[in-house]
């Protein structure tokens, strides 16, 4: 028995009433049979989807009642498609088989009984007296019957298919997002890893300059005072820097050592330089007076430059322009990377699942700003960022 809502039982129900409205005149004209196998399909409809064995089994109940009592064909006997038309959309493997195996029975139920029961016990007039009419009239009726019955199990069959077909559609989308949000999660915890060992660098090489400049003030402090208040300074300015980049820290990132220095802002031409050199158009301009950037800060602004102009080589045209623009204001610095796109691009959400843009977001919130990346309109690709001012950082 099939799990059913109470809404798809009540549609059920309330369409074999109808059904049994609609031929309750034309079995009033028989007598009292006709009005109990009337009451048959009906209650064979209401359950069709229910349970599709009780109403194949319902069904086949009022038929035999039928002939056996040699009732004449009635249109109550159009529920017999409704119920086959279920076996093979809502009934299991056994029942769907069985629906088929009914169509066919069924059709040479129903000619046997038409062309001969009928007309020997019924007293009905035969259908010819002449053996090869009759041969003719036998097949007409099966081939009839047999198109009819079949067709409604196969209409079943069909819509068996196609919600089958949805369902493996819905059941692949769900996995495709569970999927994309996997590889979103890793592509974040990778970034996040990468970026904890920048600010390990960072932060182990702040921390060794204030521990050498407050050692030499302590032996300075008494002969040469001025050594010391410079040595003070330079504490000052770096443990500033140093603090900047420690706000960019998350408690759960965990650092894999690298001895392989950190880029920072005068590092974006040798970038630069390089993107060219494999074929790429950059055209950079930089507007507004540098203002003092974090170490931190600095490498997330070469991180986000190099995987910007590193998307547009390999999944943008890489025969038109790429601007690469950084402008300062009193906030900081925005930086705005524009290429051109090919005409088979991703979307904008798979094309950032792919090509590192969860990284790049990453660096950017980890540092107090914002970036957005997104498919402009107009053919091109545009990645924002703004990275904010830190104070006590180096230029």
């Amino acid at each position: 028995m099939n799990t059913l809502s109470r809404g798809k039982l009540t549609t059920d129900i309330v369409l074999a009433v109808v059904f049994a409205l609609a031929c309750l005149p034309f079995a009033l004209l028989g007598n009292g049979v006709d009005v109990v196998v009337l009451a048959g399909f009906t209650a064979a409809l209401s359950v069709r989807r229910l349970s599709p064995a009780w109403s194949l089994g319902i069904a086949w109940g009022a038929a035999i009642l039928q002939m056996g009592t040699l009732r004449d064909l009635q249109l109550y006997d159009a529920a017999v498609l409704g119920v086959l038309y279920s076996t093979a959309a809502h009934g299991g493997r056994l029942v769907k088989w069985a629906g088929l195996a009914s169509a066919g029975a069924g059709a040479v139920v129903a000619t046997i009984y038409l062309a001969l029961v009928k007309p020997i016990f019924g007293q009905a007039a035969p259908i010819t007296q002449d053996g090869i009419g009759l041969a003719f009239a036998l097949g007409f009726l099966f081939v009839a019957s047999i198109a009819v019955l079949v067709l409604a199990w196969t209409a079943g069959l069909l819509i068996r298919s196609i919600r089958d077909s949805r369902e493996v559609r819905r059941r692949e989308d769900a996995a495709n997002r569970e999927r994309a949000l996997v590889e979103y999660r890793y592509a974040v915890e990778q970034e996040r890893n990468r970026i904890a060992r920048d600010m390990h660098d960072v932060v182990a090489h702040s921390l060794a300059v204030v521990i050498a400049q407050a050692d030499g003030a302590r032996f300075a402090a008494r002969t040469r005072p001025e050594a010391a208040v410079g040595a003070l300074e330079t504490i000052s300015h770096v443990a500033r820097g140093a603090l900047g980049d420690v706000r960019v820290l998350l408690a759960e990132l965990r650092h894999d050592e690298s001895g392989s220095p950190q880029p920072v802002l005068d590092d974006l031409d040798g970038l630069i330089d390089r993107v060219r050199a494999a074929g790429l158009d950059v055209r950079y301009a930089e507007t507004g007076d540098r203002l003092a950037l974090g170490t931190g800060h600095q490498i997330a602004v070469y991180r986000i430059a190099q995987e910007s102009l590193t998307n547009a080589l390999r999944h943008g045209d890489a025969g038109a322009p790429v601007d690469l623009r950084l402008a300062w204001d009193g906030a900081g610095v925005d930086l705005e990377i524009v290429n051109a796109m090919r005409a088979d691009a991703a979307t904008a959400e798979s094309h950032g699942l792919r090509h590192g843009l969860p990284g790049m977001r990453e660096r950017a919130q980890l540092a107090g700003g914002s970036l957005t990346a997104e498919p402009a309109g107009d053919g091109t690709f545009r990645v924002r960022a703004h990275i904010p001012a830190q104070p006590g950082g180096l230029t």
